[in-house]
């Protein structure tokens, strides 16, 4: 059974970005940036990291690059209890196909890195308008049709094919929750991993991703009842979130763990009530992500101990 002391609780890459210090594409960076950025993390006491694709597209490196990355995690003392994929939906009009392969490079080369999940999610590359936006999310992004059958059937079958092929290489699938995406309420989430049907596929239950938003949003707790009994991977973050019903405005700030508005001391309990054993990823936008994220760890550690484990 995982305690609080070895339960994997990682750092997501994505405060990096995708490139180095002088802007070269983190896939033509030599080895020696990678190790740069990812002693930083081992420098806030993290020994568990996600390497995201929005940070280092693993699915894309040629086997001696890969090899490279092998040999910079062992020197700084880091593991990949998972790998998350970002923006690149396996039904994207234009890149879906690719996506798709890249998908499958990616579980193949889980094993090697020692994860145990890979997460996979709907949400599309940023609009113009989301560029422009402080915050990402307060601008419209990528919807799917939800009614439209014969894509929403490529979805599942694409999953579907993911799930079998990390089944046969022992690693489980997540399906990240996030808006106006066929994963974009618990509901169309729960529903979604019913119909793929296969017992390595779970929900990643990233609700900072709806809490964030401005705009009505169903019952915290009562969203995360739904999808905690089928949750096998997380994304962890917190937002302040504040709405005046006098003017129908909207104010939501990111914010680590114990500060915002999810109380996550009940719902990690609750969590594991229901019996998750999964890796936590820890995540946080703006100031210093990075700092946030070692807080949130510590955060989810005392919980962990608190709950008995």
């Amino acid at each position: 059974m995982r305690t609080a002391e070895n339960w994997p609780v990682a750092a997501n890459m994505l405060s990096f970005g995708a490139t180095a210090a002088d802007g070269t594409p983190n896939l033509d960076a030599p080895a020696e940036s990678w190790q740069a950025q990812l002693q930083q993390v081992a420098d806030l006491g993290f020994t568990h990291v996600d390497p995201t694709d929005a940070w280092l597209s693993i699915g894309e490196l040629t086997d001696s690059r890969f090899g490279d990355l092998l040999g910079v995690l062992t020197e700084t003392g880091l593991t990949v209890p998972s790998v998350s994929t970002t923006r690149r939906s396996v039904v994207d009009t234009r890149h879906g196909d690719d996506y798709l392969r890249l998908g499958h490079a990616i579980i193949d080369r889980a094993p090697e890195l020692g994860a145990e999940v890979v997460s996979f999610g709907f949400m599309q590359a940023l609009t113009p308008a989301q560029q422009r936006a402080l915050w990402f999310w307060l601008a419209d992004g990528h919807h799917d049709d939800v009614d439209d059958t014969a894509t929403y059937a490529l979805a599942v079958s694409r999953i579907q094919e993911l799930a079998d092929h990390a089944r046969d290489v022992g690693v489980q699938v997540s399906l990240e929750m996030y808006e106006d995406t066929y994963l974009g309420t618990p509901d169309l989430a729960v529903r979604f991993a019913h119909d793929v049907g296969r017992d390595n596929v779970g929900l990643n239950p990233d609700l900072g991703n709806l809490v964030r938003l401005h705009r009505p949003i169903e019952d915290i707790p009562t969203m995360f009842e739904k999808v905690l009994p089928l949750t096998n991977f997380w994304h962890i973050k917190n937002y302040t979130r504040d709405e005046d019903p006098a003017t129908g405005s909207y104010a939501t700030h990111p914010t680590p763990l114990v500060q915002g508005v999810v109380n996550y001391r009940a719902v990690i309990r609750r969590a594991l009530e229901l019996g998750f054993e999964g890796v936590f990823v820890c995540e946080h936008y703006g100031s210093d992500s990075l700092g946030v994220a070692a807080l949130n760890r510590d955060y989810i550690r005392e919980v962990l101990r608190g709950a008995g484990r």
